[in-house]
């Protein structure tokens, strides 16, 4: 049976094949501890990520969307191991990540991270091209080719290497820097990129150019993209796949055009309805949310969203909805859609607009 992680192919015959993910996530939790008890000890713990469980295909971009505080950056950090997992497991083509199985070394090689603030993820003291070279040189590469390859990525991202490989990080502007980490991001010629906010802080200008930029060297190296943002017009254009993350969990995931053309959480609907329309005729006259989340130290039981729902029943504030959909490529946590819930299922006439 085909799960929700895995895509359809055909063989030579015409015979559809299951294919597996690249990188797979199971249960995936990580709690931060709070308010210091007795004897020291945690009275409290912050759920950032609660069983998170998700699947990326091979050369695919998966969006990842939702409010700040709901726990995208976290995932990012938890998949690079830059933050220890309190449970769960991370699987690369096969292979479960840890001591145990595919060796760290070996995964950062093959997964990479561009973050958000250019500035900060970049050595001060070291020049350019020094700071794209020294990832290689861990490695067992030698000083001369990371060098070369350096030079050859700065070239490639729009950067001269003669006016810049010199250069330190305070003599380039923010978009710049961030060709300066896509560059070093890609010196290990990893499968797999994951981009944590990598635009938001560029104008729309510069912006545009490093998004095309990003979709030209996708399908030059032959990357695989996990794409983190706030910006829904941005994922829409970036992302194949999107998952709409709330306090913690899945909300939905979904085709880029299932989601945004017809989505099926309410907490969907209102992100997309809180969109930006040039169309005058479509100008918003209410809030599509209202509230703010519910503390993350302690959420609400049930379906998380139930506190802001404007179709929660009985059932969303004491059961917790499964990932389910009648299509494996299109899955919803809610139980309005899902007939045997005993919830009142969606109509039509209910939904918020989606733009």
């Amino acid at each position: 049976m085909l799960t929700a992680n895995e895509i359809l192919e055909w063989d030579m015959d015409g015979v559809p094949v299951a294919v597996p993910p690249l990188l797979t996530v199971n249960h995936l939790v990580k709690h931060f501890p709070v308010r210091p008890g007795l004897f020291g000890r945690p009275s409290a713990h912050v759920r950032a990520v609660d069983g998170l469980s998700f699947g990326v295909q091979e050369g695919e971009t998966l969006g990842i969307v939702g409010e700040s505080g709901c726990g995208k950056s976290t995932v990012a950090r938890l998949l690079m191991h830059l933050l220890s997992a309190d449970s769960g497991t991370i699987e690369f083509g096969g292979s479960r990540v840890g001591s145990y199985g595919l060796p760290m070394k070996s995964f950062r090689a093959q997964v990479q991270m561009v973050f958000q603030d250019s500035y900060a993820s970049l050595n001060p003291r070291l020049t350019i091209e020094s700071s794209i070279a020294f990832g290689p040189t861990v490695h067992g590469i030698s000083w001369s080719e990371a060098i070369a390859r350096a030079r050859a990525l700065l070239d490639r991202v729009g950067l001269e290497p003669k006016r810049f490989a010199g250069r330190y990080p305070h003599e380039l502007s923010g978009g710049q820097r961030q060709r300066v980490n896509i560059a070093r991001a890609l010196a290990l010629q990893p499968k797999v990129l994951i981009l944590d906010e990598a635009v938001s802080a560029l104008d729309k200008s510069v912006e545009a150019q490093v998004l095309n930029l990003l979709l030209d060297l996708k399908d030059e190296f032959g990357l695989t993209y996990i794409f983190i943002s706030h910006d829904l017009e941005v994922v829409r254009f970036m992302a194949n796949r999107v998952m709409v993350m709330y306090l913690g969990k899945v909300a939905e995931i979904g085709k880029t055009e299932a989601v945004y053309g017809a989505a099926r959480h309410p907490y969907t609907q209102a992100l997309l309805a809180s969109m930006l329309s040039m169309d005058p005729d479509r100008r918003s006259t209410q809030a599509p949310l209202t509230g703010d989340p519910p503390n993350p130290i302690d959420p609400p039981p049930g379906c998380r969203f139930h506190t802001r729902c404007a179709h929660a029943s009985d059932i969303c504030r004491s059961k917790v909805p499964a990932l389910l959909g009648s299509d494996p490529g299109h899955q919803t946590a809610c139980h309005l859609v899902d007939a045997a819930s005993g919830a009142l299922v969606f109509r039509s006439e209910a939904r918020v607009a989606a733009p």
